[in-house]
């Protein structure tokens, strides 16, 4: 199995999508990219940790390829908007692939320069592309957490 972590602001529709793709073992809510040590939904929300809410992603590269998973993470937010997505307004909801290899890293860069050459977008890609580190697991009540109320969709 390899890792893919994505963050594109709620990471509750986020997991949904992932789920849905063949290939995806698991998938784990949390919070990356910030400084505090075992940060909480709390922390995360303060806006003072650097965290964003994470989606990590195992997947088996046999069945699905991380260039497949680049495109869902893509089509499920706005990678132009800083900060924010939908409702959700703060520096944890910010557009970011944490990569965990180098291979991802080009692959990643590749696709945001590939989605910002098509013209699909009027404003810039602001999405960070960073290696991945500490990933802090978000608490139960967060994972699965649409699945739990059958829903499929947020919005």
């Amino acid at each position: 199995m390899d890792k893919a972590t994505f963050a594109a602001g709620c990471f509750w529709g986020v997991e949904a999508a992932f789920r849905q793709i063949e290939g995806v073992a698991s998938t784990t809510v949390g919070y990356t990219g910030g400084h505090l040590p075992n940060a909480t939904y709390e922390d995360v929300c303060s806006g003072r940790t650097g965290h964003a809410e994470a989606v990590l992603v195992e997947f088996d590269p046999a069945a699905v390829s991380y260039e497949r998973l680049l495109e869902v993470f893509w089509q499920e937010h706005n990678p132009t908007t800083l900060n924010r997505q939908g409702p959700d307004i703060g520096s944890q909801y910010r557009s970011a692939i944490f990569y965990h290899s180098p291979e991802q890293q080009a692959a990643a860069e590749a696709s945001k320069a590939r989605l910002a050459a098509s013209g699909r977008y009027s404003r810039p890609i602001v999405t960070e592309i960073t290696a991945a580190g500490p990933f802090c697991r978000a608490e139960e009540y967060h994972q699965q957490y649409l699945e739990k109320r059958g829903l499929a969709r947020c919005h």
